[in-house]
């Protein structure tokens, strides 16, 4: 590994790695985000900067990227056009899960990919194993006739709220909850305070993409402003804030 993007923090082993990317928007709240993004995107600009130079410079042989949201990295067309114009040009390896099993396969095709099959392989079954273990734990407390699962609001955006997609809800139905207001899957879409409310969530986790813990903190004080909120949490049984960069908002290994 020759490089990372701005997002690349784990393991620490990579830190001392140069960044080749950048984020044009800068956090302040989720709300004063979403005005930035909606603002780029009207205007067809990319939201990242990408340092060419070093990139050519470095001379990669494989590129590995992502095309399942432009929002939370570059897109896949300017690392595309880039890459075409590069001396020998690298391969890249595009990964778009939208479900545990798909980030199982990206495993293979990166380890496919750069020469160590036989490894993703190993990482994959280990990963798949303890997948099991929490469907069998979760199939085992089913059997009780007491049991019902509780409906989970998991917020992967706050201002504007949008609710989990791809494979969180998936993540949350393996551990016996559900997810109602969007199943596994499927990307996450806005959302208004009436279908959150509709959904009369026992548990609410709050876990922006790409916050850390503190900033998550913050992002909730700022819900506790709201009425609506307020009564929710209220209702809810359970609240829990969460470092979703660290824990879901990334499809990787520490995903399981």
């Amino acid at each position: 590994m020759v490089a990372r993007s701005h997002e690349d923090d784990f393991p620490s082993t990579i830190q001392h790695l140069p960044i080749l990317t950048k984020a044009k928007t800068t956090f302040t709240t989720s709300a004063d985000v979403d005005r930035q993004v909606s603002e780029a995107l009207s205007q067809g600009t990319s939201l990242y900067d990408l340092d060419v130079d070093t990139l050519k410079d470095l001379k990669p042989s494989i590129i590995v990227t992502q095309d399942l949201c432009n929002v939370c990295s570059i897109d896949l067309v300017s690392v595309q056009r880039v890459a075409s114009k590069m001396n020998p040009q690298p391969e890249i390896v595009t990964l778009n899960p939208t479900s545990l099993s798909e980030v199982m396969e990206s495993i293979t095709a990166v380890g496919t990919a750069i020469g160590h099959a036989e490894e993703a392989t190993k990482v994959r079954t280990m990963l798949e194993e303890r997948i099991q273990k929490c469907i069998d734990v979760t199939t085992e407390a089913k059997t009780n006739p007491a049991y019902k699962p509780k409906k989970v609001m998991f917020f992967e955006w706050t201002e504007p709220i949008y609710p989990a997609g791809h494979w969180t809800p998936e993540m949350i139905e393996i551990a016996g909850g559900v997810h109602p207001i969007n199943p596994p899957g499927i990307p996450s879409k806005r959302v208004s305070v009436e279908d959150v409310a509709a959904v009369e969530p026992e548990v609410l986790i709050i876990c922006p993409c790409g916050l850390d813990l503190a900033a998550t903190r913050k992002e909730y004080d700022l819900l506790m402003e709201k009425e609506w909120f307020r009564d929710l949490s209220n209702k809810a049984t359970t609240v829990a804030l969460v470092d979703g960069n660290q824990m879901f908002n990334r499809s990787g290994p520490r995903l399981i």
